[in-house]
C-alpha cells in the first residue's frame, strides 16, 4: 500500500477497504483512524504507536493531505463503517472480542451482531468503563485466555489507543479503535444523513447538531491553512 508521512505520521492510502483489512490480518496490526486532529496533535507516543501499525484516512483532512502529497486516489475510509466490513469479511473464519460503550450499548451491540451475522464467534465482551489497574489486568488476562483473532475497542482517543497498545504487547491480534461506533450501530447516536456523508461534510453536520463540538472542528480549518502553506 502507498503511504505518505503527515507530520511524522505514516498514513496509508489503501486501494480498497479489503486491501486494508487483509494487510492488517496478514501482519496482526492495529488499524488506526487518522484525521486532521490526530495529525496536528501528534506527539512521540502517538507517532510511535501509529507508525508501528496501520494509519488509514478516516477524516477528510487526512485525504486532502494525501492528495496534496501526490496520492490522487486517496479516499476517506470511515472507521464507523470499516469495522463492520471487517466483520462481514471475517465472521465465518475469525473470532472477536468487543470492548467499549455503556453496559446496555455493548450488550445491544453483541445481540445485534449475533442476529445479523449468524454463527459469529464473539469470545467475550465488556463495557468501556475500566475503573482501575486491577480491572485492566483482568481484561488483558481474559483476552489472553480466549485468544481472539480480532479485537474492537470503542473508548475514544487517546484512551482506546493506549489500551490497545498494552493489550497488543500481551496478545497479537488485529485491533481497531472505534470511538463511538457501537453507539451509532445500535442507534443510540445518529450519524449524519447520507448527503452530508457523501459530500464529506459529516464534520459540519456535527457542529450544527452539537455546537459545543465547534471548538474541536476549528482544528480542521487550521489544518487546511497549514496544508495550503506546505507545513504538514
Amino acid at each position: 500500500m502507498e503511504f505518505k508521512i503527515l507530520n511524522g505520521i505514516k498514513t496509508y492510502a489503501p486501494k480498497s477497504r479489503a486491501e486494508l483489512i487483509q494487510h492488517a490480518i496478514d501482519n496482526n496490526k492495529t488499524m488506526v483512524a487518522i484525521n486532521a486532529e490526530k495529525i496536528l496533535h501528534a506527539n512521540n507516543e502517538t507517532r510511535d504507536f501509529i507508525n508501528e501499525n496501520i494509519g488509514y484516512p478516516d477524516g477528510i483532512g487526512a485525504v486532502w493531505a494525501l492528495k496534496k502529497k501526490g496520492i490522487k486516489s486517496a479516499v476517506k475510509i470511515p472507521g464507523v463503517e470499516l469495522w463492520l466490513d471487517v466483520i462481514k469479511n471475517c465472521y465465518k473464519t475469525k473470532s472477536f472480542y468487543l470492548i467499549g460503550g455503556k453496559k446496555e450499548v455493548i450488550e445491544t451491540t453483541v445481540f445485534k451482531l449475533k442476529s445479523e451475522f449468524k454463527g459469529i464467534n464473539i469470545n467475550n465482551f465488556r463495557n468501556g468503563y475500566i475503573k482501575n489497574a486491577e480491572e485492566e489486568l483482568e481484561l488483558i488476562e481474559n483476552i489472553i485466555k480466549h485468544k481472539p483473532d480480532i479485537i474492537f475497542v470503542a473508548m475514544g482517543s487517546p484512551k482506546q489507543e493506549k489500551l490497545i497498545r498494552k493489550i497488543q504487547k500481551k496478545h497479537q491480534a488485529v485491533y481497531q479503535g472505534l470511538g463511538g461506533s457501537f453507539d451509532v450501530y445500535v442507534g443510540y447516536v445518529k450519524r449524519a444523513p447520507k448527503w452530508w456523508v457523501k459530500n464529506y461534510l459529516e464534520w459540519a453536520y456535527r457542529i450544527i447538531k452539537q455546537p459545543t463540538r465547534g471548538r474541536r472542528q476549528i482544528h480542521l480549518f487550521r489544518f487546511l491553512l497549514m496544508l495550503i502553506f506546505n507545513r504538514i
